[in-house]
């Protein structure tokens, strides 16, 4: 018959649990931050023209700002 007594089982059984919380806790975090980077990496490839065309896809600038900007990155 197993005894909770001081036999070291009551501490050891105590803390068990929140420890593989938090174990698995850092595994997803981990794998949730690896996700970000990979897809953050996609992003970063853009280029300022390609910026420039969805800015002006959204309606965020006219088509004069687009075409100005557009000879802007062209000339340099």
């Amino acid at each position: 018959m197993m005894h909770w007594g001081n036999n070291g089982w009551q501490w050891g059984m105590g803390f068990g649990w929140p420890f593989m919380i938090f174990f698995w806790v850092l595994i997803i975090l981990g794998i949730v931050y690896i996700i970000k980077m990979i897809a953050g990496a996609a992003k970063k490839d853009e280029t300022p023209l390609e910026i420039l065309k969805r800015r002006y896809a959204r309606g965020e600038i006219t088509k004069d700002e687009y075409d100005r900007m557009k000879d802007d990155l062209l000339k340099h």
